[in-house]
C-alpha cells in the first residue's frame, strides 16, 4: 500500500479514536496494531513509524516519566497563570452540585439519562393546596387595592396567608409546615404572582433564603423546635438582612461586625456578640418579628481562642431586642410588598441566637451559598414564568377581541411577531422551571443552573411583558383596577435586580462558575495549585491534565465531524419530529466544550475578567440547557402534536442564538487567528441555523388567539378567571362571547348585505330578527359579545382627587400584633 493510503488510514484511525473518546491504552494498542498490519502487508519493517510511535507512546504511558517530562513543568506554568482559589471562591464553588449542566459540558450529553428522570408531578395533597387555598387567596387579591390604596396586603389577606400555612411550605410536617416539594413551592408562588406580584413576593420570601431554610439545614434542635412551628403558623414573620449600602454581591466587603463579649441575657451573664449592622433592601423587614443578620465575627480579646478574625457568621435576632432598629419602608417601584432597611448598634446577641449555635461561627458564607439556590431556582423563575403565562393568556384574548380596520389586531403581522415571542419564551421558561424543580426534588442542588434560571426567567419576563404591553398599547398604560399588566410591568426591574443583579449573573456567574464546576477536569487541576505536598500535587495534576488533553482533542474532533455532517450521524433517543433537535444540541454541546477549553487555555484566570466573553459562553450553556428542558417537557407531556409549533420555534430560536453567540466569541477572541481557527473547527461548513420562519411564528401566535388544549397547557398553573367582573375574566369572557357570536354575525351581514359596526349594531339586529335571518336568542348572543368586548377594551376613569393611602405597612403590623 502507498504511503498516502497509510497516512489516510492513520488519520481515520486517530479521528475514530478521538470521536469515540478512547482511553490512552486503547490508542496505544490501536496504533501498535496498525504498525503490525503495515509490516504484514508490506513485508518490510516500518522503522520510521515505529521510532515515532515509541517516542510518543513511551513517555505518555510510563507514568513517572510522563510526570517528570511534562506534568511537573506544566503545573509550574499553570500556577503562574492561575492564582490560588480564595476562600470566598472556594465556598461558592463548593455550594450545591452539578447536574445536567455537567453533561452539557462534556460535549456528549446522554439524552437517555435525561429522559429517564421522572416527570415532575404534584402530589394529590399539593395539587389540592394549589386548587384550594391558593385559588382562594388569588380570588381575595385586588392588586389595585394593594398597590394604589393600601400599599400593603389587606389585614384579612395576611390572616389568610398565615392561617393556611403559606409561610410554611418548605417546613416539614413534624414542625407544623406543609413539607412541600420544590415543584409545589414553585407552583404556589407562580399562581399567586400571576394575580399580584406583591402577594407573590410576600409568599415566596419566607420560603426562600431566610431564617426558615437556614434553620432547616443548620439550626440546632432547640432552635428548630422553637422557631419552625412558629414560622409555619405565621406567628413569626421572618426576614434576612444581607445586603448593605457598601456591600452587595461582594461578601469580602461586608462591613457589618460582631465582637465576642460577655453580656446579660435573661438575667444571666453569658457569652455572645455585640453586633453592629446597616442593611437595606430587606424584604419583609418592616413587618418582621424575626431578623436574620449576616456579619463578620471578631474575637479581639481571645474569649474563644487564639483566632481574631472568625469569618462571616449568621445570627437570628427577635426584632424587639433592644437596639434593633427597623427603618422606614422602601417602595420598590409600585410593587407594594414590605421592604425596608434595618440597623443595629452594639446589639448584644447571645451565642444561642447564632444560627447553628457556636459551632457555626465563621460558616455563614457557606451556609448562605448552599441556600441561595432556592431563591434563584424556585422563587424568581416561578415569578417570571407566571408573568409569561398570564401575559400569554390575556394578550392572546385581548388581541382576538380588539379590532382595528375591522380585523382582530392579533392578525396583523407586527402584532403576531410579538405574540410569537410571548408564546415561545413562555414555553421555554415553563420547561426550565419544571425540569429544575424536578431536579431539586430528586435531591440535586444545581447552583449553576439556578443562576441560569434566575437570569433567563427574569429576562424572559422582561421581554414577554414588554411585548404584552406593546400589544395592549393604551389599555396597558392607563392605570386603574382593570389594568392587569401594569404592576407586573413595573415590577420587572425588581426581579432583574434581586438575588444577584442580572448583569453580574450573566457576566460572572453562569460561565464563570459553570466552567469550573461543570468541566470534568478544570477544578481538579485548579485544586493542585494550592496543594502543599508537591508530589501529590504533581500526581493529581498529571491525571487531570492528560484526561483533559484527551477530552479536548475528542471534542475538537466531534465538533469538526458533526459540523461537517451537520449532525447527521448523531444518535437521537427518538425518531419523531423533534429528533433533529437532540442531534443539533449534541453538536453544539461539542462545539461549546471545545471552544470553552481553548478560551480557558488561552486566557487562564483572566477569563473571569473578560465578562463579555464569559457572558456569551454563558448564553451558549444556558440555551443548551433550555433546549434540553424543552425536549424533556415535550416528552413528559406525551409529545402532543399541537405543541409542536412551540417546540419548533423555541428550539430553532435557541440554536440560532447559540450559533450567534459562538460567532461573537470567535470574532472577539484575544487572538483573532485562533478565533478563526476554532470557528473553522466547529463550523467547517459555515452557519447552520436560521431564525424561525414567519410561517412558524404565525402558528405559534395563532395558538394564543383561540381556545385549545395547547393554549391551556401553555398557561396552566396561573390564576385564570372567567368572571366578567374580574379584570382578567373580562378578556377571557369577551373572547368566548366573540367566538360564539362571529358565525352569527357573518350570517347576519350576508343575509342583510350590510357590515356591522358598534353604531349600527342594534338597528341591524332588530332588522335581522324581523326578517328571520337570525333568531332573537342569536341576536342576544351578538349583543352579549359586543357588550363583553366593550368591557374588555375599556380603560378606567378615575377621580382626579383620589390619591393613594400611604399606610406604610401599618395594616400588616397590626395584623401581626393581633395574632
Amino acid at each position: 500500500m502507498s504511503g498516502l493510503v497509510w497516512f489516510l488510514v492513520t488519520i481515520a484511525l486517530a479521528l475514530t479514536l478521538a470521536y469515540t473518546r478512547s482511553k490512552l491504552p486503547v490508542w496505544t494498542l490501536a496504533f501498535a496494531g496498525l504498525l503490525g498490519v503495515n509490516w504484514l502487508i508490506s513485508g518490510s519493517f516500518p522503522l520510521i513509524g515505529t521510532i515515532v510511535f515509541l517516542a510518543v507512546a513511551i513517555p505518555l504511558n510510563v507514568t513517572p516519566l510522563r510526570r517528570n517530562l511534562f506534568s511537573r513543568k506544566l503545573l509550574a506554568w499553570f500556577r503562574s497563570v492561575m492564582p490560588p482559589i480564595s476562600q470566598t471562591e472556594r465556598v461558592a464553588l463548593d455550594a450545591g452540585n452539578t447536574w445536567w449542566d455537567a453533561d452539557l459540558f462534556t460535549g456528549k450529553p446522554d439524552w437517555n439519562k435525561l429522559l429517564s428522570y421522572p416527570s415532575p408531578q404534584l402530589s394529590d395533597e399539593e395539587q389540592a393546596f394549589v386548587d384550594g387555598p391558593t385559588e382562594a387567596l388569588c380570588k381575595m387579591l385586588d392588586d389595585w387595592e394593594i398597590t394604589h390604596e393600601k400599599n400593603d396586603l389587606p389585614a384579612a389577606t395576611w390572616d389568610f396567608i398565615r392561617e393556611k400555612g403559606f409561610f410554611g411550605m418548605i417546613i416539614p410536617k413534624e414542625y407544623g409546615g406543609h413539607g412541600f416539594s420544590a415543584l409545589a413551592h414553585s407552583s404556589v408562588v407562580m399562581k399567586v404572582a400571576s394575580r399580584s406580584p406583591s402577594a407573590g413576593v410576600t409568599v415566596m420570601v419566607p420560603n426562600s433564603l431566610g431564617p426558615g431554610e437556614l434553620l432547616l439545614h443548620y439550626g440546632t434542635d432547640k432552635q428548630k423546635d422553637y422557631y419552625l412551628p412558629r414560622l409555619a403558623k405565621g406567628e413569626e414573620i421572618p426576614c434576612f438582612a444581607l445586603t448593605g449600602p457598601h456591600a452587595g454581591s461582594d461578601a469580602g466587603a461586608l462591613p457589618d461586625t460582631g465582637i465576642v463579649c460577655k453580656g446579660e441575657h435573661n438575667g444571666k451573664e453569658v457569652l455572645g456578640f455585640r453586633i453592629t449592622w446597616d442593611k437595606r433592601y430587606i424584604t419583609l423587614a418592616p413587618v418582621a418579628t424575626l431578623l436574620g443578620v449576616a456579619f463578620k465575627a471578631y474575637d479581639p480579646d481571645g474569649l474563644l481562642g487564639d483566632k481574631k478574625s472568625l469569618g462571616i457568621t449568621l445570627a437570628l435576632i427577635p426584632t424587639d431586642t433592644p437596639g434593633v432598629e427597623i427603618g422606614q419602608r422602601h417602595f420598590p417601584l409600585n410593587a407594594s410588598f414590605q421592604n425596608g432597611p434595618t440597623r443595629g448598634k452594639d446589639v448584644f446577641v447571645p451565642m444561642e441566637h447564632l444560627i447553628g449555635g457556636q459551632d457555626f461561627i465563621g460558616e455563614g458564607w457557606r451556609m448562605l451559598m448552599n441556600c441561595l439556590s432556592v431563591g434563584r431556582a424556585i422563587s424568581l423563575p416561578a415569578l417570571g414564568t407566571g408573568a409569561g403565562k398570564i401575559s400569554s393568556r390575556t394578550t392572546g384574548a385581548y388581541a382576538r377581541v380588539r379590532k382595528q380596520f375591522k380585523t382582530p389586531i392579533g392578525k396583523f403581522e407586527g402584532v403576531e411577531e410579538a405574540m410569537t415571542r410571548i408564546g415561545g419564551y413562555t414555553y421555554r421558561m415553563e420547561a426550565m422551571r419544571r425540569m429544575t424543580a424536578g431536579a431539586l426534588d430528586l435531591g440535586e442542588k444545581p447552583s449553576v443552573l439556578s443562576a441560569i434560571l434566575k437570569y433567563h426567567c427574569t429576562e424572559g419576563m422582561r421581554q414577554v411583558v414588554n411585548d404584552a404591553m406593546d400589544i395592549h398599547a393604551g389599555k396597558g398604560v392607563m392605570m386603574g383596577p382593570s389594568n392587569y399588566l401594569a404592576r407586573t410591568y413595573q415590577s420587572i426591574p425588581i426581579s432583574i435586580t434581586v438575588e444577584g443583579a442580572n448583569i453580574l449573573t450573566r457576566g460572572l456567574m453562569i460561565f464563570g462558575q459553570g466552567a469550573i464546576r461543570c468541566h470534568p477536569y478544570l477544578l481538579k487541576e485548579m485544586e493542585c495549585v494550592g496543594m502543599e505536598d508537591e508530589e501529590q500535587a504533581v500526581a493529581k495534576f498529571d491525571r487531570a491534565l492528560f484526561s483533559h488533553v484527551g477530552f479536548t482533542i475528542s471534542n475538537a474532533v466531534r465538533a469538526f465531524v458533526t459540523g461537517l455532517t451537520r449532525g447527521l450521524f448523531i444518535r437521537s433517543p427518538e425518531a419523531g419530529e423533534v429528533s433533529r433537535y437532540y442531534k443539533q444540541f449534541s453538536r453544539m454541546s461539542s462545539a461549546f466544550a471545545f471552544s470553552a477549553d481553548v478560551a480557558l487555555l488561552l486566557l487562564g484566570g483572566e477569563l473571569k475578567r473578560k465578562e463579555k466573553l464569559s457572558a456569551r459562553f454563558g448564553d451558549v450553556l444556558s440555551h443548551l440547557y433550555m433546549g434540553s428542558a424543552m425536549l424533556k417537557q415535550f416528552e413528559d407531556q406525551g409529545r402532543p402534536a399541537s405543541d409542536l409549533p412551540l417546540v419548533h420555534w423555541a428550539c430553532q430560536d435557541s440554536l440560532h442564538t447559540i450559533e450567534d453567540r459562538l460567532n461573537e466569541i470567535f470574532r472577539n477572541f484575544p487572538s483573532p487567528l485562533l478565533g478563526r481557527l476554532v470557528k473553522w473547527v466547529v463550523m467547517p461548513t459555515g452557519s447552520s441555523y436560521r431564525r424561525p420562519t414567519d410561517k412558524l411564528g404565525h402558528e405559534v401566535a395563532s395558538l394564543l388567539l383561540t381556545p385549545s388544549a395547547a393554549r391551556d397547557r401553555l398557561t396552566r398553573g396561573v390564576f385564570i378567571s372567567n368572571d366578567p367582573a374580574d379584570p382578567v375574566g373580562k378578556v377571557e369572557y369577551a373572547m368566548e362571547r366573540m367566538l360564539a357570536a362571529e358565525p352569527l354575525e357573518a350570517r347576519l351581514q350576508k343575509g342583510l348585505g350590510v357590515r356591522l359596526t358598534p353604531n349600527n349594531l342594534e338597528e341591524h339586529l332588530q332588522r335581522g330578527v324581523e326578517e328571520k335571518v337570525i333568531a332573537e336568542q342569536e341576536a342576544e348572543v351578538i349583543r352579549e359579545s359586543a357588550k363583553a368586548t366593550a368591557a374588555a377594551i375599556a380603560v378606567d376613569e378615575l377621580d382626579p382627587e383620589r390619591a393613594p393611602e400611604a399606610h406604610a405597612g401599618k395594616t400588616a403590623k397590626q395584623a401581626a400584633k393581633a395574632s
